[in-house]
């Protein structure tokens, strides 16, 4: 039977929240509790993830054809460290490198995406020890990446990423939207390239399966195409996008770290598809849904079956935090961060 309970809906300054449980179990996102606002960043807040210190890290995505069009100074990309016991936001790292994607491996390393857009192209790896970081994946076939976006970590240490390109004017270098894995040896294989344009990914708490999401907009970005070497700005499109695949689909992850697409679990088309995901121990889903309809957090068994949802303002990503934590919900949507405690505990990768 499903239930057709309501949440109370909370205003916050523009955004509106609720949420919705429409099963008869313990509802994911208790009744009554309001999401909280954190922070307020510059452009666009994402890859929000939680250090083993406790620490919440999140990117600020900048878009340079925003200021280049206003006239003013560009801003270079920024990451932001939140501090759960003081509530105090500041600046990690800027410029980021058009940071985008961000996760801890099991030895606690900062795992980096970095798009286009002036911005790195690239994954890095920060020892937070040293402070020093690392290029792990800068070029594949010797041509720059299109622009990764999210990244995920398996159990025996091998990193996957998704490589979109949702803006930059940067040539497109590879011949398709792709994930990708880094061994732990350094070696970097091509591992989906069945997926469209593949955004958030994520990996099982079974490590069976590899979730990939598609949010194909029809767009590469600011291309310069047609236009003098000189010009800026984004190209003029003389007729409306064709928007691609919108989906959530799972994979046969295999023990040599290869996957196979096993099946679609939601198709959002022709609203959008969503954005960055995260699993609970459980191996439910979160993923950020983007769709022009229902905005929010849904939450889908491993199955597909949505256990409950959330709404929000578009969001870009989800993160949880650990320890005594582990039921504590980061949210990034629109410029700003979020948090709220739910009914399960986040999955984490065992420390090493």
């Amino acid at each position: 039977m499903l239930s057709n309970r309501r949440h109370p809906v909370a205003m916050f300054g523009m955004f509106i929240f609720a949420a919705s449980s429409i099963c008869t179990a313990e509802p994911i996102f208790p009744v009554g509790v309001e999401p909280e606002k954190l922070f307020d960043g510059v452009v666009l807040t994402e890859g929000v993830t939680v250090a083993p210190d406790g620490m919440v890290y999140f990117s600020d995505i900048t878009f340079s054809h925003q200021a280049i069009e206003a006239g003013n100074a560009i801003h270079a990309g920024h990451i932001w460290k939140y501090n759960p016991k003081t509530g105090k936001t500041v600046i990690f790292r800027s410029p980021s490198g058009s940071s985008n994607g961000i996760k801890f491996d099991a030895s606690g390393n900062m795992l980096i995406c970095e798009g286009a857009d002036f911005g790195g192209q690239r994954v890095v790896r920060t020892d937070m020890k040293t402070g020093m970081s690392y290029t792990i994946a800068g070029l594949f076939e010797k041509r720059p990446f299109n622009s990764p976006n999210d990244v995920t970590v398996d159990e025996q240490g091998r990193i996957y990423f998704s490589d979109p390109r949702y803006l930059g004017h940067e040539s497109l270098e590879q011949p398709v939207m792709a994930v990708y894995r880094i061994d732990t040896d350094g070696s970097i294989e091509r591992i989906i390239t069945d997926a469209g344009k593949p955004n958030g990914v994520c990996v099982s708490p079974d490590q069976k399966s590899l979730y990939v999401v598609c949010n194909d907009n029809g767009a590469t970005g600011f291309e310069r195409l047609g236009k003098p070497a000189d010009a800026t700005g984004p190209v003029a499109v003389a007729s409306p996008l064709q928007k691609g695949h919108m989906k959530l689909m799972a994979y046969d992850l295999h023990n040599d770290g290869t996957a196979t697409f096993r099946r679609v679990l939601h198709d959002y088309y022709p609203q959008d598809g969503p954005d960055g995901l995260v699993c609970d121990t459980e191996g439910n889903l979160y993923v950020a849904v983007r769709a022009e309809n229902r905005p929010g957090i849904v939450v889908y068994s491993p199955d597909g079956e949505e256990l409950d949802y959330l709404k929000t303002a578009v969001p870009t990503n989800v993160g949880f935090a650990r320890g005594a934590d582990a039921n504590l919900l980061y949210i990034t949507a629109g410029k700003s961060l979020y948090r709220i405690r739910v009914n399960k505990k986040g999955y984490q990768l065992p420390p090493r």
